[in-house]
């Protein structure tokens, strides 16, 4: 059976890395019989500029239609003056919304042949493979009331609201659980129960939910401990899980153990499995158009899509497979050459390609 990906390359180096990922779907279908079909459509900036929307009807539409989705990034400095609700990142964040995309998988793993390039020690960081599990569709985020409202005096106040239902608080807990059963069994809970009454209810529906996993040793640890602990020890964590704004810096600290943000994908995910999957880099205006950024991250989350949405976890091997081929050829982008020779994201999609092709 046909499966059908949503192709949204968005903004900055979006459409860069974006042609790299399809230039391994192609290779895919080619030469190892995946079977789907790619339509592409606008997000964020570039769909503001053609129709005045970040999230245009159509492209919601066709997100809905197929059963998994691709996106390079979004946003950069020219839509910073716009209203919020129409900057490029209102169009990311509804789509999660109108998707229901609330489990965000964060892998942070560190291949042996960027060890050095990690900013910590490689004693401290060799052999490291974090998944961070991150409540994606609620929390501050999105939570109700929020503004920016004028005091008496005239002084301005800005407000958002932290709030989780236990089922939100349930079903991410599930998630995490049911990734360390494939893992080494092994969750932590990051919250600060010690101030927040969020976090309170947050920690007494992670207790609950884990009796139904008694082989999965769960753990809890306050957000600033966390935060430390993944610079200090980082390889104590197998599965960390945690709220939309926690996930949101922890995932990120824990990118550069790896060495460059470049090397990392990532998964949303409906709770029926279907997902959207992107790098978890930004849109890097500074360098789109110049040939330079790590296609990498795109095309690990390809390999992510193939094994989450589409069940195709043979074919996602063979990606990650040549993607460690091509790094013991020492071929690398700029951001991961520690000083050395680099290549061109689309010298580094092609030599991909040639490993799949082998």
């Amino acid at each position: 059976m046909t499966s059908k990906i949503a192709i949204l390359p968005g903004d900055g180096i979006g459409p860069e890395i974006i042609d790299e990922a399809v230039k391994v779907l192609n290779c895919l279908q080619a030469n190892h019989g995946l079977d789907i079909e790619m339509e592409s459509a606008h997000i964020g900036g570039a769909a503001y500029d053609e129709s005045g929307s970040p999230l245009p009807q159509a492209t919601l539409d066709l997100c809905k239609a197929s059963n998994a989705i691709l996106l390079g990034a979004v946003g950069g400095p020219q839509y910073e003056s716009l209203e919020r609700d129409l900057r490029p990142e209102k169009g990311l964040l509804g789509l999660r919304s109108e998707l229901e995309l609330f489990s965000n998988l964060r892998p942070a793993i560190l291949y042996p042949q960027l060890a050095n390039a990690s900013s910590l020690k490689p004693e401290i960081v060799s052999g490291l493979d974090i998944m961070i599990v991150r409540e994606l569709t609620g929390g501050i985020y999105f939570g109700q009331p929020r503004g920016i409202r004028s005091l008496e005096g005239g002084e301005r106040e800005g407000y958002n609201t932290l709030v989780y239902a236990e089922h939100e608080i349930e079903r991410i807990a599930r998630s995490a659980f049911d990734v360390a059963m494939k893992r080494d069994k092994k969750v932590c809970s990051v919250d600060k129960a010690n101030v927040l009454e969020v976090s309170e209810l947050w920690r007494e529906v992670m207790i609950r939910v884990s009796k139904d996993y008694p082989e999965v040793e769960l753990s809890h640890m306050y957000v600033d401990n966390a935060s430390m602990q993944l610079v200090k020890w980082p390889k104590q964590f197998d599965v960390m899980v945690t709220k939309n704004m926690f996930g949101d810096i922890l995932s990120d600290t824990a990118a550069m153990l790896t060495g460059s943000i470049g090397m990392l994908p990532s998964a949303s995910l409906d709770q029926n499995g279907k997902g959207m999957y992107e790098p978890i880099h930004g849109s890097a205006p500074d360098i789109a158009g110049t040939n330079t950024a790590n296609p990498l991250a795109t095309i690990l989350s390809v390999a992510m899509m193939l094994r989450y949405s589409l069940n195709e976890s043979v074919i996602a091997d063979l990606i990650e497979q040549a993607v460690s081929d091509v790094l013991d050829q020492g071929i690398r982008t700029q951001d991961i050459a520690d000083g050395g020779a680099y290549v061109s994201t689309r010298e580094m999609g092609d030599a991909v390609v040639k490993a799949l092709q082998k």
